[in-house]
């Protein structure tokens, strides 16, 4: 009778070491879980995502006050084409995109419906002449080496900041104006370009109307 307890007494014990054993190991392995979870959790390294759209050499034509326009050349980073529709500045409380075209055997300047659209994997230019940031109403001066800050929105509702330097242009003297004629010698002395002289201290009464005197 001795040894059938001793032996009772001792399977009871390995069972209940057993059980000791197997509930150690359940409470160790899951352990690490919440700490794996956390780990998981956080983000991985980022990677900043090329711009859509950046721009090449920016400036602004110096000016007293009134009337400027900003150039340089978009580059579109991506495979697919990208929009540019509105401008902002600090020096204007007023920009528009504007394109020049032939009208009637007359260089004429006016907004450019649908904005600038710049091809995949391709470029842009805004220059003298050509389609170009209009700042109507400006009343700081824009001297040379100013740096003048820009906004432009693009379709896709992302932007594009950048700083353009104020800068002389030696061109001829036309004046930009939406409709209106663009006076002046349309090669010669422009350089590629048309020059942005002529508007009156209002600046955007010149830019709305008139006859390009």
């Amino acid at each position: 009778m001795l040894v059938r307890r001793t032996r009772s007494a001792a399977a009871l014990l390995a069972a209940a070491v057993a059980l000791t054993a197997c509930a150690s190991q359940s409470t160790t392995s899951a352990v690490p879980a919440p700490a794996a979870a956390a780990s998981s959790a956080v983000p991985s390294a980022s990677s900043s995502a090329p711009s859509p759209l950046t721009i090449t050499d920016p400036w602004v034509k110096t000016t007293e006050e009134g009337m400027t326009a900003a150039f340089g050349t978009l580059v579109n980073n991506t495979d697919t084409d990208v929009t540019v529709v509105s401008g902002a500045s600090p020096l204007s409380p007023e920009i528009e995109l504007h394109e020049v075209v032939e009208s009637g055997g007359k260089m004429v300047m006016r907004p450019k419906a649908g904005g600038f659209t710049v091809p995949a994997r391709g470029t842009h230019p805004l220059q003298p002449g050509g389609d170009h940031i209009m700042l109507m109403g400006v009343t700081e001066k824009v001297e040379p080496g100013a740096q003048i800050a820009f906004t432009l929105t693009l379709s896709d509702g992302s932007a594009l900041e950048f700083t353009a330097v104020g800068k002389d242009f030696a061109g001829g003297e036309e004046d930009y104006r939406p409709g209106g004629d663009m006076d002046g010698d349309m090669d010669g002395d422009m350089g590629g370009g048309m020059g942005m002289g002529g508007h009156d201290d209002k600046g955007k009464d010149a830019h709305t109307g008139g006859d390009g005197q």
